[in-house]
């Protein structure tokens, strides 16, 4: 079943499972690929495979302004959060984690962003797109609580971009 230019081989079988195995076209400096990639749709990390019923509080700062605060357990990423707790973030991982849109993009504050695991490639890709990128910019699909985010703050930009929508239309002459 074709999503978004994306192939679901497994999906999450109930809201408590965060993880699930795509088949994504690869991207390449020259564009995308034909090619197909096989694997987790968010960084595999320790707690992901635990049942851990501890949560962590986590306060959005939505593109007006407004504060949303949720609760998500240890392993959960900030999207399964937001998701997860019905958080109203207009367009919020419009491609479901699969590093193919950059909607989900959120800035950290500088004590939290110093202690986040390292950015990948698909990652950066990804956040190249993005409106009103900063220094302190993750994409919320790649970032899994730990109990150290407890009641941390990340801020929605105010504009969002689709990279699913950016299409090379210089080809097309």
């Amino acid at each position: 079943m074709a999503t978004s230019g994306c192939f679901r081989l497994l999906s999450r079988a109930a809201p408590s499972s965060s993880w699930r195995l795509l088949a994504a076209p690869l991207r390449t400096s020259t564009g995308w690929s034909s090619a197909v990639r096989l694997g987790p749709c968010r960084p595999f990390h320790a707690a992901a495979g635990l049942s851990s019923e501890e949560k962590v509080t986590v306060h959005f700062i939505n593109r007006d302004g407004d504060k949303l605060t949720a609760k998500g357990k240890v392993g959960d990423s900030l999207l399964d959060v937001v998701i997860d707790n019905n958080l109203d973030i207009d367009g919020f991982g419009a491609c479901e984690g699969t590093l193919a849109c950059s909607t989900c993009h959120l800035i950290f504050e500088d004590h939290i962003f110093e202690k986040l695991d390292a950015i990948t490639d698909e990652e950066m890709d990804m956040l190249d797109l993005a409106y009103g990128l900063t220094e302190r910019s993750r994409l919320g699909c790649q970032i899994c609580l730990k109990k150290y985010m407890n009641n941390m703050t990340v801020r929605v930009p105010e504009a969002v971009a689709d990279a699913r929508q950016s299409i090379d239309m210089s080809n097309n002459s």
